[in-house]
C-alpha cells in the first residue's frame, strides 16, 4: 500500500479523487457506518450531534432543502419526513445508488442528481436552506467556489449548516487512541491529505483550512455568521470512527459545525 502524501491538488484532480473514492468505497462505508447513521437520520458527526434533538436548521416543514454531498441521502430522506422539500446532490454514481436501495427499503424517495460542488445545477435564489454533513466541502479544493455557488443558491436570508474536520484534529495523527494526544503536524500547513494508487494517481483527498480560513471564505462569499458548534464527545459514547473517538474526544474538539445566513443586500 503507497503511503498517503501531502501534495498540492488541482479542483479537477480533487474532483476525480473523490469520485474514484466515493465509487469505489460506498458500499464498504455504509457497511462500516449505516448501523450508526441510520437510513433515514440525521447526525452532524461522530459526536453523535441529530438534528431531531440538536434543531441546528430551525422549522424545516414546507422549506425547500438542498443537501450537499449526500452520500446516501439519509439526512434529506429525515428531512422529507418532517416535510421539507428536499432535493440532493453527490458527487458518487455508486453513492446515489445505494441512496436509491434505502428510499426503496424506507418507503421515503429523495430527489438526487450527480453534480460536483464547485458548479451547482441549481438555479439562483432556489433554496431556503442548505445543509452538508461531512459532505462535499472537505474534498474540494477551492472553499470559496463552492461556498459561493451555495449562495447563489439560496435565497437572501437563507441558511447554511455545514459539519467539517475540526481544523485543530488535523495538527494531530490519525490514532484515535491516547497515543494520538500529540501535535505531529504544523496547524498552519494547508497542504492537502492524499491517497494515491500504486500508479501514483490521487484515489482520495481532504484540504485542510483554519478557523480563520473558514471565516473568510464563508464573509467573502456573501455570508453573515451565526454560529461555530464544537460538540463535546459524550459521556458513555464508545464509537471509534477514523480518528474520533472516546480517548481524544474528552480532551479536544474533533467536529466543526457552521452556521451562516446568505446576506440580503437589498
Amino acid at each position: 500500500m503507497v503511503e498517503p502524501q501531502r501534495i498540492e491538488l488541482t479542483e479537477a484532480e480533487s474532483s476525480q479523487a473523490s469520485r474514484t473514492y466515493w465509487n469505489s468505497a460506498a458500499a464498504e462505508y455504509l457497511e462500516d457506518h449505516g448501523d450508526f447513521l441510520g437510513d433515514d437520520r440525521f447526525v452532524w458527526g461522530p459526536e453523535g450531534v441529530d438534528e431531531e434533538s440538536a434543531q441546528l436548521l430551525g422549522p424545516v416543514r414546507g422549506k425547500r432543502v438542498l443537501e450537499v454531498g449526500c452520500g446516501a441521502a439519509q439526512c434529506a430522506r429525515w428531512l422529507v419526513g418532517q416535510g421539507a422539500n428536499v432535493v440532493a446532490f453527490d458527487i458518487s454514481l455508486e453513492q446515489l445508488r445505494i441512496a436509491q436501495q434505502l428510499d426503496a427499503r424506507t418507503g421515503t424517495a429523495v430527489r438526487t442528481v450527480a453534480a460536483d460542488a464547485t458548479a451547482l445545477p441549481y438555479a439562483n435564489a432556489t433554496f431556503d436552506i442548505v445543509c452538508s454533513a461531512f459532505g462535499a466541502l472537505p474534498f474540494v479544493a477551492d472553499a470559496g467556489t463552492a461556498l459561493r455557488e451555495i449562495a447563489r443558491t439560496l435565497k437572501p436570508g437563507g441558511l447554511l449548516v455545514f459539519s467539517v474536520t475540526h481544523p485543530f484534529r488535523w495538527t494531530m495523527p490519525d490514532d484515535p487512541s491516547e497515543g494520538g494526544l500529540r501535535i505531529d503536524k504544523p496547524y498552519f500547513d494547508r497542504t492537502p491529505y492524499v491517497e494515491v494508487d500504486d500508479a501514483g494517481t490521487p484515489v482520495y483527498v481532504e484540504h485542510h483550512r483554519t478557523i480563520g480560513d473558514w471565516i473568510r471564505a464563508l464573509t467573502e462569499s456573501g455570508f453573515a455568521i451565526d454560529d461555530l458548534l464544537e460538540p463535546e464527545w459524550p459521556a458513555g459514547h464508545t464509537l471509534v470512527w477514523g480518528g474520533w473517538g472516546p480517548h481524544r474526544g474528552r480532551y479536544v474538539p474533533g467536529t466543526a459545525i457552521w452556521s451562516a445566513r446568505k446576506e440580503d443586500c437589498a
